[in-house]
């Protein structure tokens, strides 16, 4: 059972993304509320007809504000209804928005439309950079502000059925790096992005072959697969003065995923295979 340790008492903030209970961003949400956070949830109006946000709302006691993340003027808008609501500026924003329509309509990389692939990127990752010069140049951020963005291992690596989704990580975390770099000078806020093991959600599990590739990176991964309930709980130590020194970095929360060439549990399922290959051959 999740024990809260008022982390986050007296800070305020949003978290993008929260479509229903299997997402990061929900469980974020709930997380930053038991550590005694106020804060503002907020989806694209589409989003919001969708999923079950009110639910989630209700629960945390927070305000639900339509934005279209790549819209400036929906940004400032919820920047500024935002600090109306929680009387106040900021200390931490979630971004947790992404969407490809290539993946959605199943068009292969190679084949990929280009169109989509703009909107990939302009979802996905300039979001990120909207939403950092919206609150910029409104000052919507106290100073020692922590925004975390998720993101995948994809932006380093290549997963097949990841899509044009791996550049939009890849342009993602690059902008919070170089973000982080201008708004750490500027105000003290701190930009990083946080790297998650696959996690059953609804947008995870639209990538073609995920649960196969679920399964794979849990063998793979020393200490399994992190789950959607540890991702939150990894955010909400990042949005606390607990890691104020700590910008413009991308931080694995993967069980060890990322830095293991192979597990000895993988090498005996392929020796298992290749034993029987043979016997049957």
């Amino acid at each position: 059972m999740y024990m809260a340790h008022q982390l986050l008492q007296g800070k305020k903030g949003i978290i993008f993304g929260a479509l229903d209970e299997r997402s990061i961003a929900w469980k974020t949400a709930q997380c930053v509320v038991a550590e005694g956070a106020q804060i503002v949830l907020s989806n694209a109006p589409i989003a919001l007809r969708m999923g079950k946000i009110n639910e989630l709302a209700k629960e945390c006691n927070a305000q639900v504000i339509a934005a279209d993340a790549t819209s400036l003027t929906d940004l400032e808008a919820l920047f500024e209804k935002s600090m109306e609501t929680l009387g106040g500026k900021l200390d931490f924003v979630l971004h947790s928005i992404g969407m490809s329509p290539n993946v959605r309509k199943g068009i292969a990389y190679t084949e990929t439309n280009y169109d989509n692939f703009l909107k990939t990127l302009d979802i996905s990752a300039l979001s990120l950079h909207k939403v950092l010069q919206t609150a910029m140049k409104l000052d919507a951020l106290n100073e020692w502000s922590s925004v975390v963005a998720l993101t995948y291992i994809a932006a380093q690596r290549t997963f097949p059925g990841y899509n044009d989704m791996a550049e939009a990580k890849a342009l993602m975390e690059s902008i919070a790096r170089s973000f982080g770099y201008h708004y750490g000078f500027a105000k003290k806020v701190r930009v990083n992005t946080v790297s998650q093991s696959p996690t059953i959600t609804t947008a995870g599990s639209g990538v073609s072959g995920f649960d196969a590739f679920y399964h794979y990176a849990e063998k793979m991964s020393p200490l399994g697969n992190a789950s959607a309930e540890d991702c939150a709980k990894f955010c909400a130590m990042m949005f606390s003065d607990y890691t104020r020194m700590v910008t413009m970095q991308n931080l694995f929360h993967d069980g060890g995923f990322s830095f293991t060439g192979v597990s000895q549990g993988l090498i005996e399922d392929m020796q298992k295979v290749f034993t029987e290959t043979a016997a049957n051959g």
